[in-house]
């Protein structure tokens, strides 16, 4: 039983939730989560170019530090329909490209391909373990993901040892609660939370992979201010990027993990980074 001590440690930011789980716990959190987040998006997704809204935060500060000619193999760390690759696909010679791997428990998202390239599904394992080789990968995403995960550490081990040298991670997570977990939330699955920034950079050290870029996003009054004029998504877009980076850099002094009033709200959500190793 968690005690009024250890959740306070967890909502303060100074403990990860979930990170420290037995194996019956991760497996427990594995089962929740496997196709909660599929059920939540399942009237959004329908092919590979639909229902994605993170474009101009990866083209703002992801795929910028990516050398195109450079990529042959990629995983996709449940990566869905894989739509997150559409900006990299276009540009990229399709040719160079000899492998795509997106591991993703929910079979709701299978395809054959995007942009022409194929696509390969893997089925992930409970306990994060990876079934690729060291150094296996030019490049790896994984956004919005980790947070849906227990074992944080561990799943970053592990991304860490399959990334080849040289090659980039790219992460975008939740960096906030989102609100108490003990509780239902609606539009969240059961276990999500996120990962605080202090945490994050310990567990980055830890994995021996060094920051190429950190950089706050997903500021609430983006979405509020933007969305009237952008229809298919405020993140979507790369001048939208921009201007919540603005609003992010000048509202980093409200970061806190666990907001309890309206004000503290009012800060970015989301960290962005870009690894190496």
């Amino acid at each position: 039983m968690t005690g009024k001590e250890e959740w306070n440690d967890y909502f303060s930011g100074n403990r990860l939730y979930g990170d420290d789980f037995t194996d019956d716990e991760i497996a427990g959190w594995f089962q929740d989560e496997s196709e909660a987040y599929a059920e939540l998006v399942k009237n959004i997704y329908h092919h590979e170019k639909e229902g994605y809204s993170w474009h101009g935060l990866n083209r703002y500060y992801g795929y910028p530090h990516v050398d195109l000619q450079k990529i042959q193999r990629i995983l996709g760390f449940g990566s869905a329909t894989g739509a997150e690759f559409i900006p990299l696909f276009s540009k990229m010679n399709k040719s160079q490209i000899s492998e795509v791997i997106i591991l993703e428990p929910s079979e709701s998202f299978v395809h054959q391909s995007i942009c022409d390239v194929p696509i390969r599904y893997v089925k992930p394992n409970m306990n994060g373990i990876l079934d690729f080789p060291d150094d296996s990968f030019d490049l790896i995403t994984c956004f919005g993901v980790l947070h849906h995960i227990p074992n944080v550490s561990d799943v970053m081990k592990e991304l860490s040892r399959c990334l080849a040298p040289g090659g980039r991670l790219l992460i975008r997570e939740p960096a906030i609660s989102m609100g108490d977990w003990r509780q239902p939330r609606a539009g969240l699955t059961t276990h999500e939370r996120g990962i605080p920034i202090k945490i994050f950079r310990k567990i980055i050290k830890d994995t021996n992979l060094k920051i190429v870029s950190e950089n706050l996003c997903a500021c609430p009054l983006t979405e509020k201010f933007l969305h009237p004029f952008f229809k298919n998504g405020v993140y979507n877009s790369s001048r939208a990027a921009f201007f919540d980076y603005v609003l992010c850099r000048f509202l980093k002094f409200n970061m806190r993990y666990h907001a309890v009033s309206p004000l503290q709200k009012i800060r970015p959500t989301c960290v962005y980074y870009v690894l190496t190793k």
